[in-house]
């Protein structure tokens, strides 16, 4: 028996769940999970459906379309580890952890490459057997440096991009190529504390907690949609390094777990905004 995920975004009408599950019931495809949700705003409906059984896609998803309202969208998206291509630049914590996580099991996905614009990370992706690919953006100008890094990441086709600490703004050319496919961590609770030295931002506030987002890229720097955000507790103790030392933690637990709900299918993303089911 095979496995499949059922992805659905439509507008809510009456019935809707009743009409898909009796489709899945007609195909013989048992249920090993469903969550829905409509938002009451936008009258959105969203359905995530685990599927098992003998599966033929293209009768299947006829049937989905018959039944499903006008303006919606759906997938049935086969098991398989997503492939990544991952963007550093000096700062290990959020790369050394994926490392780990992949190497152990916990976080299944494929790491076709790491792309850095600095030297220092590739003996680490040395140790993990994974490609490394030093593209430096000294005397370029971003457009010619975006180029050399568009040839490397289109070498693997990857299904997301992700930016481990890549301390570079990406042009809205660049974002373009890769719509809702570029995960970013920010050091910050979003939209607190938006651009460069959140930490310092945080200090210079007395906060009494510390943040990090993990959000899709877009035009707009750090207002993508976010997918994921933890925080931790700090008090007038801590200097603005000590903020920065506690939030490495938080960013690395923070992106490896975006990561895992976005290669689950569990993310929808609708304008500026996600639902995780």
């Amino acid at each position: 028996m095979e496995q499949k995920t059922l992805l659905i975004e439509c507008p809510d009408s009456k019935g809707l769940i009743a009409q898909i599950t009796n489709i899945c019931y007609k195909h013989q495809l048992n249920i090993i999970r469903n969550t829905e949700y409509v938002d009451p705003v936008s009258g959105q409906f969203y359905m995530r459906t685990r599927l098992e059984g003998i599966f033929n896609d293209h009768t299947f998803m006829l049937d989905l379309d018959r039944a499903l309202p006008q303006g919606s969208e759906r997938q049935l998206v086969s098991d398989r580890n997503k492939k990544v291509v991952i963007l550093v630049t000096k700062e290990a914590h959020c790369i050394g952890d994926i490392l780990i996580k992949v190497y152990d099991g916990s976080l299944k996905l494929d790491i076709a490459a790491i792309v850095g614009n600095h030297p220092e990370l590739g003996a680490l992706a040395d140790k993990f057997g994974v490609p490394y690919h030093f593209v430096s953006h000294q005397d370029k100008s971003r457009a010619e440096h975006e180029k050399l890094l568009q040839q490397q990441i289109d070498l693997y086709q990857p299904d997301y991009l992700v930016l481990a600490k890549f301390m570079r703004i990406l042009s809205p050319e660049f974002v373009a190529l890769y719509p809702n496919r570029i995960i970013n961590i920010h050091h910050s609770f979003l939209p607190a504390f938006i651009g460069a030295n959140p930490y310092h931002q945080a200090f210079k506030r007395g906060v009494k907690i510390i943040g990090a987002t993990a959000h899709f890229v877009t035009d707009d720097l750090d207002e993508g949609p976010i997918i994921k955000q933890m925080v931790t507790n700090v008090d007038h103790n801590y200097s603005a390094e000590d903020m920065a030392r506690a939030g490495r933690d938080v960013e690395k637990n923070v992106l490896s777990k975006a990561l895992e709900l976005v290669i689950e299918d569990r993310v929808f993303v609708h304008g500026n905004k996600t639902v995780v089911l």
